[in-house]
């Protein structure tokens, strides 16, 4: 019997209950010690019926994300749960599956091959493998449309989404709802079925065949590119036409060229990845963390309106500062807007809108400012304004409180350097929109304490965003390589392509759109006043793109404007400008340049590699820990697609070798950790391991 499995009594019926903490996954050891508990009781001549439970929170969560990459490196022949559902399903005794917590992906496999389900009213039930690249593998494709039916099945498998027990009872995937303590409930349904034959696998109902098409189209719109969601599809549709063995091995190969294929690689990537980046040397459980009760924030633009929204998401009250009365009142009115927006899609009630807006002191004084715990300042990139901003805060604030600035380029030790405490100040660096976008990079300056950092990776937690900690430089690791990004679209704009095909190269391999129409979207004058912030640092003789200052010159700021790469509509929608290529050509004949003709290789190799290239500088001078948080970064807040896992993981599949190849074709100064670890035959995945 594993040690990760109980087996008990309560009269006639025989126990099993999964101790795999903290979400009982299925490691190896829990579906053996299930097997042979199961032995154990139906041996038992005084054992009537079964039932199977999970200790701890919740039920089983899912399979060990790490066998998978055993499996794909030889390193594990990997186990399938079919044999333990089969024994289940085979027992001449009822097995009663008692739910709470989650059952996910194998989790619900195993609960399915169970003759019944009852479940408490919070428990969730899902196959969400998608999310990771894959699909059901242990019959989930083929059990689920016989219990719930073709399209939901279909639903739950293609798109990874869980559903609650009510609608699981509803649909025939549970069997009861309990009300009370779920073990001895669970017991006293046992007790019932000991005299009812056992239910067998239902046969399939009457379904559309039309569906699969349907969701097909569906798939391909949100999960653009991605393999899992359509094998998802072709594996229930099999159960609609096989027979269940049958089904179950047109499963498993699909199921094997998901796993391996370098889609599921690169969402398991990034799936423990976003669990590596809360790993910052030096903080850990012992390290105390300052309490964060109540939040000030400067400035109610864009920035400043959805960071605000964040806190008070998390239930803390926030004093909004704004210097005029009219900006104020057009900062609350966005939040306002914002928050009906969701009342509108049902994702919450008025109520709760009513109770964050509560949350929120909008005002024009800096009153109540010395009671926050940290003060968030949200004005636009100007160093002299941020500084004056700082040293007000420095007077202002209570010892102890964190004075964090959203600034998304400049130097957070030269903003410290205005106040008489360093050590509490750092970045907290959003994405715009704030109060939706997940990423929150936050940088640390020469003398923020370790503490701090501490306390702003647990408040990401407590903001549902995913923090990363990055080093003070110009940009810091995001928009110092996204520079590298956009500078080449400009550049193959200048030499011979139009901006629709840039980005539509961009977009086609998966990126959320592409670079050009990013920057209407961000607005290009943002960009463009950062660039005259640091025009003193350009070096000569050094190219540099010039059609998106051109651009700004001429007011065409983007979205803002109805006018930058492309023109907009009233609703935004964009189109080609001939404007645009006029303007192109002047800058080009300025420059010198003989337009070509460039083809999409060439585009996605010259910005994405500059994303590999810069970040590889980036890593060697230690402003990113690992090449995991650089990936985090770009999947998190600029759209690069997680089935291709990010720059790095990117750089990484294509080979060293060969990144270095292209980046001295183009001329690039090629980073010395790329030079070394392509001349060594390493990926920087292995190097990361090293200097660990």
């Amino acid at each position: 019997m594993s040690e990760l499995i109980q087996i008990s009594k309560n009269g006639d019926i025989g126990i099993i209950t999964v101790n795999n903490p903290p979400v009982n996954a299925l490691s190896p050891g829990v579906p053996d010690g299930i097997a042979a508990g199961l032995a154990v009781h139906i041996a038992d001549p005084d054992v009537k019926a079964i039932v199977l439970i999970g200790g701890g929170r919740t039920f089983i969560a899912g399979a060990d994300i790490k066998e998978f990459g055993k499996v794909v490196s030889g390193q594990s022949k990997g186990h399938s749960l079919l044999p333990l559902m089969l024994a289940m399903e085979d027992s001449p005794k009822p097995v009663i599956v008692a739910l709470h917590g989650t059952a996910l992906g194998g989790g619900l496999e195993v609960a399915m091959g169970g003759h019944y389900r009852v479940a408490v009213p919070s428990a969730q039930v899902g196959q969400p493998e998608i999310k990771i690249g894959l699909i059901p593998g242990a019959a989930g494709t083929q059990r689920l449309p016989r219990l719930a039916g073709v399209e939901l099945a279909a639903q739950m498998c293609a798109f990874g989404e869980s559903i609650t027990a009510a609608k699981a009872h509803e649909a025939g995937i549970v069997d009861a709802i309990i009300d009370g303590d779920l073990l001895a409930c669970a017991v006293a349904f046992a007790r019932a079925q000991t005299a009812r034959p056992k239910p067998r696998e239902r046969e399939i109902q009457s379904f559309d065949p039309g569906i699969f098409e349907k969701l097909r189209a569906q798939a391909r719109k949100s999960h653009r590119n991605q393999t899992a969601p359509l094998a998802a599809i072709d594996a229930v549709e099999a159960a609609t036409v096989l027979p269940f063995a049958e089904g179950c091995l047109r499963e498993r190969e699909l199921f094997n060229e998901c796993l391996y294929g370098p889609q599921s690689k690169a969402l398991i990537h990034s799936f423990f990845g976003e669990r590596e980046v809360a790993k910052v040397p030096g903080t850990g459980k012992n390290l105390p963390v300052r309490e964060i009760k109540r939040a000030a924030v400067v400035g109610a633009g864009t920035m400043g309106g959805g960071i605000t929204m964040n806190f008070v998401n998390a239930g803390i009250p926030v004093r909004l500062r704004e210097t005029t009365q009219e900006a104020l009142d057009r900062g609350m009115a966005i939040i306002r807007k914002n928050y009906a927006n969701s009342v509108a899609k049902g994702r919450f009630s008025q109520e709760v809108m009513e109770q964050r807006l509560a949350l929120i002191t909008p005002q024009l004084t800096w009153d109540g400012f010395d009671e926050a715990d940290i003060i968030t300042e949200a004005v636009f990139e100007g160093m002299a304004l941020k500084k004056d901003i700082f040293a007000e805060i420095d007077r202002i604030a209570k010892p102890g409180c964190i004075l964090a600035s959203n600034t998304s380029t400049l130097s957070i030790d030269e903003i410290a350097s205005a106040t008489g405490r360093p050590q509490d100040v750092i970045g907290t660096h959003y994405f715009s929109p704030a109060n939706v976008m997940r990423l929150l990079e936050i940088v640390r300056g020469a003398a923020t304490g370790i503490d701090v950092i501490a306390t702003c990776m647990a408040l990401a937690k407590t903001l549902k965003k995913v923090g990363v900690l990055v080093g003070n430089c110009r940009g810091f690791v995001g928009n110092r390589m996204i520079h590298c990004y956009g500078r080449e679209a400009q550049f193959l704009v200048e030499e011979g392509a139009a901006p629709e095909q840039v980005d539509a190269a961009l977009y086609e391999w998966g990126m959320a759109m592409g670079p050009l129409a990013m920057g209407d979207l961000a607005g290009l004058d943002v960009g463009w006043r950062i660039r005259k912030e640091f025009k003193h640092l350009e070096v000569p003789g050094v190219r540099i793109p010039h059609i998106s200052d051109e651009l700004c010159e001429r007011g065409r700021y983007g979205q803002k404007t109805g006018a930058g790469y492309y023109k907009y509509d009233e609703n935004r929608k964009p189109s080609p400008d001939p404007a645009v290529m006029e303007i192109i050509l002047e800058v080009a004949a300025r420059a010198g340049l003989d337009r070509r003709e460039i083809f999409k290789q060439e585009i996605l190799d010259r910005t994405l590699l500059s994303l590999a290239n810069e970040g590889a500088n980036i890593l060697e001078e230690g402003i990113a820990l690992r090449p995991v948080d650089i990936d985090i970064i770009y999947l998190t807040g600029y759209g690069f697609p997680a089935y291709r896992g990010g720059p790095m993981f990117y750089a990484d599949s294509l080979g060293l070798n060969t990144v270095l190849k292209r980046v001295e074709e183009f001329g690039w100064e090629p980073a010395p950790l790329l030079i070394k670890l392509a001349g060594e035959g390493r990926t920087f995945a292995q190097w990361a391991n090293e200097v660990k």
